[in-house]
């Protein structure tokens, strides 16, 4: 404890020498150059967080427009310059486990020791407008053993009303089903999410809803609510042999009340699907994969203002059912167990102590990891992000875990991660 300490102290000094050094309001992601507009428009306290406009924005289908000169024509309208970001995390973890434990193996053994990833995560990100109804997000990573062509969609949106109608196509090797549209910031998308130790602070992420997903989601967005639906493959190749499709639902309501920005709403996983392949053993012969989802959760958000100081809450419960076979031939792709459901609830509270600076941040989950016997998985989470520059942010997080479901023997209680956030 007196080591965490120390390190604790050593960084928050380190923030406060550098908290009221200059900084300028810079918008350079791809999105910002198409708009005109500062990262901060779109993000609550900072990113990835959306605030209102934000999510109208990301509705629109990327597609609004504003800061380049555009390039119009008979069924053309498209902005003079192909609009592309960097996107890096640059992460330190350490635990505080026993590397010298028997069952400390690995990644495990690894980060007892103290792992520097540089990077996590390194992407090329082209987006915006690729029409006056249609717009694009292209993920390509450019770390190695990553696939390049690592996650995309391209929205088809038209304006009903009030509603904004979307058919959105959609590949990902991890974000799951939810990428093709979800707007609330409780980890129902991995990537969007206050704090960066996602398995503890979101429910959803828990259960383990971040997985390959291949599909369309068709969706209808109002200022007060959205919903969608999504057909789905658990894949996330170029060449994909399966049917049935697995199923996912989405309805969440989004109204303001009182100056707050408010969203709640559940989600659903169902259906089975049946996947061939060739086995690469013997071109002449398949495999045949059978995979199941099943799970739900609900989730909700308040975001506003408490004494004069920013302030996020967020509130997630999520259920995944045992698995009736091993994954593979017909079990939960969400729960391996075949004896107990996989579950958690989580509260996470984000107060932004200097606004548009720097957010101090509380979260505890309550899990049940489903392995026999006992099986409480509990974690306490604590974590800063410092935002320099609206799209740089420095972040630190601890964890602290209890219960027989936590990460086991040789693995410590606690997680620290230190972490440079940016996008160019």
């Amino acid at each position: 404890m007196r080591k965490l300490f120390s390190f604790f102290t050593a960084m928050l000094s380190f923030f406060v020498l550098i908290l009221f050094s200059p900084s300028e309001s810079a918008a350079v992601p791809a999105f910002s150059r198409q708009t005109g507009m500062a990262c901060n428009s779109c993000h609550f306290q900072h990113f990835p967080s959306l605030n209102t406009f934000g999510r109208a924005f990301k509705a629109g289908g990327y597609t609004m427009t504003g800061g380049q000169s555009m390039i119009e024509g008979d069924f053309l309208s498209l902005p003079s310059a192909l609009n592309a970001s960097f996107v890096t995390k640059i992460r330190y973890q350490k635990r505080d486990g026993d590397s010298n434990h028997p069952d400390a193996t690995g990644e495990g053994q690894e980060l007892n020791k103290g792992q520097l990833q540089f990077p996590d995560e390194a992407a090329l990100l082209l987006g915006g407008r690729v029409g006056e109804h249609a717009g694009f997000l292209l993920e390509a990573s450019l770390k190695d053993g990553d696939p390049r062509f690592t996650s995309f969609k391209i929205p088809f949106v038209y304006l009903a009303g009030e509603v904004n109608l979307n058919a959105i196509p959609f590949t990902t090797d991890g974000f799951g089903p939810t990428y093709g549209l979800e707007l609330l910031n409780t980890g129902a998308l991995r990537l969007q999410r206050p704090v960066e130790h996602r398995t503890e602070i979101s429910a959803q992420q828990y259960i383990g809803t971040a997985t390959e997903a291949t599909g369309i989601t068709l969706a209808a967005v109002h200022q007060l609510w959205f919903a969608n639906y999504t057909l789905w493959s658990n894949e996330h190749s170029s060449e994909i042999a399966s049917g049935p499709y697995l199923h996912y639902g989405r309805i969440a309501f989004t109204p303001t009340f009182n100056g707050w920005d408010l969203g709640f709403g559940g989600q659903i996983w169902a259906g089975k699907e049946t996947n061939v392949s060739a086995d690469p053993g013997d071109e002449t012969a398949v495999i045949v994969a059978r995979k199941e989802a099943e799970a739900w959760a609900v989730d909700a958000q308040a975001q506003g203002t408490a004494g004069g100081f920013p302030l996020g809450v967020y509130l997630t419960y999520a259920r995944a059912a045992k698995s009736d076979g091993e994954q593979g031939e017909g079990g939960n792709i969400f729960n391996e167990s075949q004896e107990k459901a996989r579950k958690a609830w989580t509260v996470l509270a984000e107060l932004g102590v200097l606004p548009g600076k720097l957010t101090a941040a509380a979260a505890y989950r309550h899990g049940k990891s489903g392995a026999p016997g006992d099986d409480k998985d509990r974690a306490t989470t604590l974590g800063v992000v410092y935002t320099p520059l609206q799209n740089v942010q420095l972040q630190l997080d601890s964890t602290w875990y209890s219960g027989a479901g936590g990460p086991g023997p040789g693995s410590g209680d606690n997680l620290t991660t230190l972490m440079l956030f940016a996008a160019f």
